[in-house]
């Protein structure tokens, strides 16, 4: 027995202080490397904090991009999506209600024309991105109620999109929060 039990004690004791000490001290150490030095990059608004850029929030007002819908009502430590199949009767109901939603708050946009983001959940319900299309659809929406040129608006489209990364994974993407924050800059 102890021919056993003994390697085994050490095998516990070396990998318990491996990965419950040394892991997080290094993976600690490389995430001070990265934006936000760890903590999570987050979005300045005249002197004070008002997002991370990798956690999405609500925006409804006509005058802001709209976010894509969450199932955990945009709470990080809730972040989930709702498990709802695309044939789940609630699921459809929930969808169509969105659909009608914007179709109402954007009536220059063909229903056809909505993209799904817009009306669907994120896997994370924390999605804070949106592609291209989805930020564009809203342009007309935006303009006349702030009463700004579709340009200026677009432009803030194109500066804020991003790429796929290194240019092969992933599609375009722009973030609703940091548009949402140069719209309020353009009042300046």
């Amino acid at each position: 027995m102890k021919t056993y039990l003994l390697p085994a004690l050490k095998l516990t004791v070396i990998l318990l202080v491996i990965l419950s000490g040394l892991y997080p001290l290094i993976i600690a150490g490389i995430g001070k490397f990265t934006p936000g030095n760890g903590d999570g990059e987050t979005v300045q608004y005249k002197g004070r904090t008002v997002g991370y850029v990798l956690i999405g929030q609500k925006f409804t007002k006509d005058q802001y991009f709209w976010s894509r819908p969450s199932a955990a009502n945009y709470q990080a430590d809730a972040g989930a999506g709702s498990n709802k199949g695309p044939a789940n009767e609630d699921y459809l109901k929930g969808v169509e209600k969105l659909i009608d939603t914007f179709m109402v708050h954007n009536p220059t946009v063909k229903r056809a024309d909505i993209p799904a983001e817009l009306v669907t959940s994120s896997g994370s319900g924390l999605d804070p991105d949106l592609s291209p299309a989805g930020a564009e659809v809203q342009v007309a929406r935006i303009a006349k109620v702030r009463n700004i040129p579709a340009v200026q608006i677009e432009k803030i489209i194109a500066d804020n999109t991003e790429g796929p990364l290194l240019g092969l994974f992933g599609p375009s993407k722009v973030n609703v929060l940091k548009m949402n924050v140069a719209l309020d800059e353009l009042k300046k």
